[in-house]
């Protein structure tokens, strides 16, 4: 082995301390990002050759009803590659031991149960017998949420008919891997499921024999999208089109393509923070390190070592250091990124995981790594091959000592002797300071970017959710229905007051902008449904106008006084204009709210409702849920209270995982910094402190000037720490905006609490650990050093 080999094992076995928290830090910051990317590229990649291998359509579309004749000319249109037309239809379900309402959709199968698009993935069990018309396919979700499984059997209310169905199998499909009923805003697979029966059956049951309700297809490559999606529409609008999307507005994949995008913002933002506080760590531990070898320096280029030598010396102490780091996070990203992958694969029923490391992975890892922590020693390494032998062999020249502003204001007179020593080193050297002082704010940082997310939800669902809807069920018609029909909801008993709206689907237009959503016909003086402004006081709806969440007024770039262009998507399609008379905050969903009296007359379609709002006794609940199964007009109950808990416990998992994870991390790269900056002010200031001890200070008076100087900083840097912190939460809320849900800058105390828990804990370890040091301070070993 060479020398200068020999010479980096011992550097590294004497600052092993240092190295090993560095080390933490890279292990976090390189863990992080191969577990994010790799899980990224593997959802991708499954995502891919899932909606690639069981054909999943680029254009969708719902109708009232339309002859099968009606395919074949779509098929004609230009850039048409696949047209799949089946059955579509709203149930209500019994299952056996289950009282709450349970709704599904049931979709036709062609006689090969594949078809030439969205085709099923078959988990267990077998696809249905043509000649049997009452067996039927599960979503997976469904089934396992109610432990059915092949052979088992359930009652569907198909267009007003009880019939026993039986499962013969369960399966996934790509249009489905993200399961939501009509008018919900969360995912419940114990409350809805999609099913698949023969079509024979089902067009039979709903009068569509030689007909069908819902179309979907795919395009040739290069093909322009919008450009089919118009011509399908003016198709289909004599047959009650409800206007066609494409892929990327299919909710499922929408759901799915916006969380992935929120991994790629993680996988950018906490790798940088901890590689950038590794290359503060690696830049203050070998600037160190310089310092304390200068006369060795000088000896390796008297004995005819070059300066370039001398530099590679260092640079291979850092390599050797930053290797460690990612080598360990490597593999903490990879059994990281599994975990994550399978949270993912469970949550959007996906049929398999093609988890993959690419190497490009881990080849950008590195090279990010290392670019950082040489960008972070460069100026250290720099001076070391650049120091002369001569002036090398002399110690570094001593500070130019000047009274500082504590003195200067003659407050030293008030403060002990140990204290003014304190102040002095930290003014005198104000760049150290800083940079030990940006290190543990950093720490803190992340902290607090741990609890946030679980915060923004708690808030999110407790202003849509609790302060704006404010019902217990929500009942939604299978069609447009009189409002009459409010007075059958009332005579149930148990229902305590009942609210009607209208809801239509609808492309909202201003100007070159446009966007699907639904237009919402509500009360004006509802008090189940309540609109917020920004300040969560209720915002009156006047008869003369449409009111906007002020996230849909963004995407449309409109704003109050302008008008409103909607294009509705059901009926005879009629297209209207109203005035924004407002603006209202809502952070799920993107919708416009008009009154409902002022929406029907529009509409020129009389006093009718889409549904209503109930608000139930208790008490009671069991014999409400049983009286609205029996009414055949209403094709879907969701309950207020049972969304939420499905919604967190869809949730949960996923948050768990992140908040252990970067409390796990926060802590150690606080733990890292802390330990780190006492290790080094321990090594620089050794000689003063057995000095100090040599005239007569205690060990208790010697570790407060020690430790007191770096309490002094980190109390500085808790504050800064948690601004930071604050501002990366600001960032994170602004990143995960989409038109599905909005996550609100909503930081709790607690979060505050937690990060400034963790930096106190990881500076009080780091003292317990320095005291021991303190203990062993050879006293006469330091003073023989020479001047």
């Amino acid at each position: 082995m060479r020398a200068m080999d020999k010479k980096l094992w011992r550097e590294l076995w004497a600052i092993r301390g240092q190295a090993l928290a560095i080390v933490f830090v890279v292990v976090g910051g390189v863990g992080i990002f191969v577990m994010s990317l790799s899980t990224l590229d593997s959802l991708y990649g499954t995502q891919k050759i899932y909606y690639q291998d069981y054909h999943f359509a680029h254009i969708f579309s719902g109708l009232k009803r339309a002859p099968l004749s009606l395919a074949k000319r779509i098929a004609e249109i230009p850039g048409v590659d696949k047209v799949q037309d089946r059955v579509a239809a709203q149930v209500n379900l019994d299952i056996a031991g289950f009282d709450d309402p349970v709704s599904g959709k049931l979709l036709s199968l062609p006689i090969d149960n594949l078809g030439v698009l969205n085709q099923l993935y078959l988990r267990s069990g077998r696809f249905i017998d043509p000649r049997r018309e009452k067996e039927v396919l599960l979503s997976e979700k469904f089934a396992n949420a109610h432990q059915l499984r092949a052979g088992d059997s359930l009652h569907a209310t198909i267009n007003g008919k009880r019939e026993k169905l039986t499962v013969v199998g369960i399966v996934l499909s790509p249009e489905h891997i993200y399961q939501i009923a009509p008018g919900a805003l969360f995912p419940d697979p114990q409350r809805y499921g999609v099913l698949w029966m023969a079509r024979k059956p089902l067009a039979s049951a709903y009068d569509m024999d030689g007909a069908f309700n819902d179309l979907s297809l795919t395009l040739t490559r290069g093909t322009n999208e919008q450009d089919v999606i118009d011509r399908l529409d003016d198709i289909l609008k004599p047959y009650g089109g409800h206007g066609a999307y494409p892929r990327k507005d299919q909710l499922s994949n929408r759901f799915f393509s916006e969380d992935l995008k929120q991994l790629g913002t993680m996988a950018t933002i906490f790798p940088t923070i901890f590689l950038g506080v590794a290359a503060f760590l690696l830049n203050v531990v070998i600037s160190r390190l310089v310092g304390l070898q200068r006369e060795q320096i000088a000896s390796l280029k008297a004995f005819g070592y070059s300066s370039i030598s001398v530099a590679i010396h260092y640079i291979k102490l850092v390599m050797v250091i930053i290797s460690m780091g990612l080598l360990i996070g490597v593999g903490l990203g990879i059994w990281l990124g599994q975990g994550l992958a399978n949270i993912y694969t469970a949550i959007y029923s996906l049929p398999f995981l093609a988890y993959t490391l690419e190497p490009k992975i881990i080849a950008s890892a590195m090279l990010v790594t290392a670019t950082v922590a040489l960008i972070g020693t460069l100026h250290a390494i720099a001076k070391a091959s650049r120091l002369p032998p001569a002036q090398a062999m002399r110690p570094e020249s001593p500070p130019i000592y000047r009274q500082t502003m504590i003195e200067q204001l003659g407050v030293q007179r008030w403060l002990a002797q140990p204290t003014r020593i304190i102040i002095r080193n930290i003014e005198r050297r104000p760049i150290k300071a800083l940079l030990t002082s940006l290190g543990i704010a950093l720490a803190c940082s992340i902290m607090m970017i741990s609890g946030f997310q679980k915060d923004a939800i708690d808030y999110m669902v407790d202003v849509d959710m609790a302060m704006s809807q404010r019902e217990d069920l929500v009942a939604l018609y299978t069609e447009p229905t009189s409002a009459q029909s409010l007075y059958s909801l009332r005579s149930i008993e148990g229902i305590e007051y009942v609210e009607g709206f209208r809801s239509i689907p609808a492309r909202l237009r201003f100007a070159h902008r446009f966007y699907r959503t639904s237009v919402q016909g509500i009360e004006t003086d509802g008090q189940l449904l309540r609109l917020l402004d920004s300040e969560l006081d209720s915002v009156y709806l006047p008869s003369d106008g449409v009111i906007l969440t002020d996230y849909l007024a963004e995407i449309l770039g409109i704003q109050a006084g302008d008008s409103l262009i909607v294009e509705v998507l059901e009926q005879h399609r009629p297209t209207i204009e109203v005035p924004v008379i407002g603006l209202i905050k809502q952070y799920m969903g993107v919708n416009a709210y008009i009154k409902r009296e002022t929406l029907n007359r529009l509409l020129k379609e009389g006093n009718v409702i889409s549904g209503a709002y109930l608000d139930v006794t208790d008490s009671q609940e069991t014999q409400v849920y049983r009286e609205l199964k029996d009414m055949p007009r209403v094709a879907n109950v969701i309950i207020h209270d049972k969304a939420i808990e499905s919604f967190y416990d869809t949730i949960a998992e996923t948050i768990l995982f992140f908040t252990f994870m970067f409390t796990l991390l926060g802590g150690v790269i606080a733990f890292g910094v802390v330990y780190n900056s006492m290790r080094i002010a321990l090594s620089e200031r050794s000689h003063e402190l057995a000095s100090l001890r040599v005239l007569g200070f205690s060990r208790a008076e010697v570790a407060y000037i020690l430790l007191g100087e770096l309490a002094l900083l980190i109390l500085i840097a808790i504050p800064v720490g948690l601004l930071i912190g604050y501002g990366l939460c600001a960032y994170i809320a602004f990143e995960f905006d989409s038109d599905l849900y909005r996550v609100p800058l909503v930081v709790e105390p607690d979060a505050y609490s937690r990060a400034t828990s963790v930096v106190i804990v990881s500076a009080l370890l780091s003292a317990a650990i320095l005291w021991r040091a303190l203990g062993k301070l050879d006293m006469v070993a330091v003073l023989k050093t020479k001047e």
